[in-house]
C-alpha cells in the first residue's frame, strides 16, 4: 500500500473511545506519543504483532508503505483484519521482511517475552525501528493470560539481552493519569442499566481532570500506567 494514498486518519483511530470510556484519557495519552515516534522511526513494511482489528492503522498506517497485521488463531479479536495468522513466537515469514515493528500492550501477555523479542528482531531488517508498550499499573485484564507488569529498568534489560539497542523508554503518565483511570475502570464496573447513565458523567470528568492535573510538578512519571519502549534491530 502506497502511503500516498492513505491518509492520516488519526482522529477516526480517537473516535473509538467516547469521553466517558474509562480508556478515553488513556488511548488519547499514548495514541499521542505513537504517532510522535512513529513520524521519526516508521518506514516501509511494518509488522503490527498482536493487531486485533488493526485500529492503530488509523493512528500510524499513513507513515509506512504497508501495514500488516499478526494475531494467533484463538484470539479474542477480529481476525478479519488480521494479513498474518501466528504468534508472536512464530512469525510466518522470512527473516528481514519488515522494516518497522509495532507491539502494544502485548508483552504481559507472554509467557516468554525474551522468545518474543528474538523473533521480532528475526523479521526485522538490520537497523530496523520497533516500537513497544508495556504496563507498570494496570489492572488484571485478558485473564488468565496476564503475566508481567515492567518497570523501566525491567524493560531495559529484557530489550538488553535480547539483543536490541533502546533508543529510549518514555514514561506515558504520571500519578493523576494513572489513578484517575483506574479509578474510572473501577467505576464502569457498576455501569450497567441505569446505574450506566448516573456514572457517565464523573467518568469523563475525571478523563478531563486526567489531563489537567497529569502534566507539570503534579506529573510523578513514577506511577506511570505504561511505558513506550523505542528499540532499534542492531
Amino acid at each position: 500500500m502506497n502511503r500516498t494514498h492513505l491518509p492520516k486518519r488519526d482522529g477516526d483511530y480517537y473516535s473509538l473511545w467516547k469521553i466517558t470510556d474509562p480508556a478515553f484519557f488513556a488511548t488519547r495519552r499514548a495514541g499521542r506519543e505513537i504517532r510522535a515516534e512513529a513520524e521519526r522511526y516508521f518506514s516501509g513494511r511494518l509488522l503490527d504483532i498482536g493487531c486485533g482489528s488493526k485500529s492503530k492503522q488509523l493512528l500510524v498506517g499513513d507513515l509506512v508503505d504497508e501495514y500488516v497485521g499478526l494475531d494467533h488463531a484463538d484470539t479474542l479479536h477480529d481476525l478479519a483484519q488480521a494479513d498474518l495468522i501466528g504468534t508472536a513466537y512464530d512469525i510466518p515469514v522470512p527473516d528481514a521482511s519488515f522494516d518497522s515493528a509495532l507491539c502494544t500492550a502485548v508483552l504481559e501477555h507472554l509467557e516468554d517475552p525474551h522468545a518474543a523479542l528474538l523473533e521480532a528482531a528475526r523479521v526485522l531488517k538490520p537497523g530496523g525501528y520497533a516500537l513497544y508498550t508495556a504496563p507498570l499499573y494496570w489492572h488484571l485484564h485478558e485473564e488468565p493470560r496476564d503475566f508481567f507488569r515492567y518497570t523501566r529498568y525491567g524493560l531495559q534489560h529484557l530489550f538488553t539481552v535480547a539483543g536490541w539497542e533502546v533508543i529510549h523508554i518514555v514514561p506515558m503518565s504520571g500519578f493523576w493519569g494513572t489513578f484517575l483511570t483506574q479509578f474510572n475502570y473501577y467505576l464502569a464496573r457498576f455501569a450497567k442499566g441505569p446505574l450506566a447513565y448516573l456514572l457517565a458523567p464523573p467518568i469523563a470528568l475525571n478523563n478531563l481532570a486526567a489531563f489537567c492535573l497529569d502534566r507539570g510538578v503534579l506529573r510523578d512519571e513514577r506511577f506511570t500506567w505504561l511505558y513506550l519502549v523505542v528499540a532499534r534491530k542492531k
